[in-house]
């Protein structure tokens, strides 16, 4: 089956009033039909928070992520993060994968865990230390294959020699599928000429990250998934929240939505290989995430999310 294939006869097992409808839509991301809203781990923690109560939260939301047919769960080693306003770099507790292996293996069928390797503490990672990062994934998270590992870049021109290593460990049975982030469309067509590429992860929003239009573009063309984050925080980036916009705000007030329901609907009107993977801490917002799925924005509403710039 190619990845390209939109699936929307798989009903998301859904509870909490939630209805099925639209959010019954999947993309064949690899070898699986992913719901097109997963789940980021990145704010399992809120803001900053830590302790063996906020862990147990945290192991109850993802079950009842599950037990809502989330089939996609995106996360890091470094994550759960935050980051203060303003900041472009981020803290991190990394207890993530601890917890989500505690709380979900041994893991469901037809299940996506994405992971990524890439940053550290205080650089991007040499491709020599690559194959310890992706051991290191497979021991936190409790599998004998990851299956998917996105390569997170930062200041480099060529992504061949990291993005090489991956393919090794995947030639091995490390990885079962490849993605990157953060790259530019010459840096994923450098990736594609080594390896399948099954997403790409860049920073993309209503009013931000426009400049990732033409990826997207290229990767609807292509029948890669484009898996955006800061879809909800935008230009607030790592310190988290829903932005204010009052253009946002008076959409949601005519939907009866919350703006982050908005900001999410708009994401997902940009092709049907757009997945989001909003991040929360909160069983309620992590509900009210799944059902923008729900929301169809007018032709009005899309022209002015449209209009708002970087």
């Amino acid at each position: 089956m190619q990845n390209s294939q939109v699936n929307t006869s798989l009903p998301l097992n859904v509870s909490s009033g939630i209805a099925e409808s639209k959010s019954a839509e999947f993309w064949q991301l690899g070898e699986v039909s992913v719901g097109r809203i997963g789940f980021g781990a990145k704010r399992l923690a809120g803001p900053g928070r830590d302790g063996a109560d906020v862990r147990e939260q945290a192991a109850a939301l993802l079950r009842h992520a599950v037990e809502l047919g989330v089939n996609h769960i995106d996360t890091a080693a470094f994550y759960p993060s935050h980051g203060g306003v303003g900041q472009t770099s981020f803290e991190s507790l990394d207890w993530a994968n601890d917890v989500i292996r505690r709380a979900l293996a041994p893991y469901p069928e037809e299940f996506v865990l994405a992971t990524k390797v890439g940053p550290t503490k205080d650089r991007l990672a040499r491709p020599d230390e690559l194959p310890a990062l992706v051991e290191r994934d497979l021991r936190a998270l409790g599998v004998d294959t990851l299956d998917l590992v996105n390569l997170r870049l930062h200041g480099v021109k060529s992504i061949a020699e990291h993005f090489g290593v991956l393919a090794e460990l995947q030639a091995k049975g490390m990885i079962r599928q490849l993605g990157v982030s953060n790259v530019r469309v010459e840096q994923l067509h450098e990736a594609r000429g080594i390896a399948p590429v099954v997403a790409v992860q860049n920073r993309y929003s209503v009013g931000f990250g426009r400049v990732n239009d033409e990826i997207l573009g290229v990767c609807g063309e292509l029948g890669i998934a484009f898996v955006p984050f800061f879809t909800l925080t935008a230009e607030s980036r790592e310190a988290g929240g829903v932005p204010a916009s009052a253009a946002v705000q008076e959409i949601a007030t005519h939907h009866g939505a919350t703006p982050a329901q908005i900001r999410l609907a708009w994401t997902l009107s940009r092709g049907h290989h757009v997945l989001t993977i909003p991040g929360t801490s909160s069983r309620q917002h992590l509900e009210e995430n799944l059902m923008a799925a729900d929301l169809t924005l007018s032709p009005e509403d899309l022209t002015t999310l449209d209009a708002i710039t970087d």
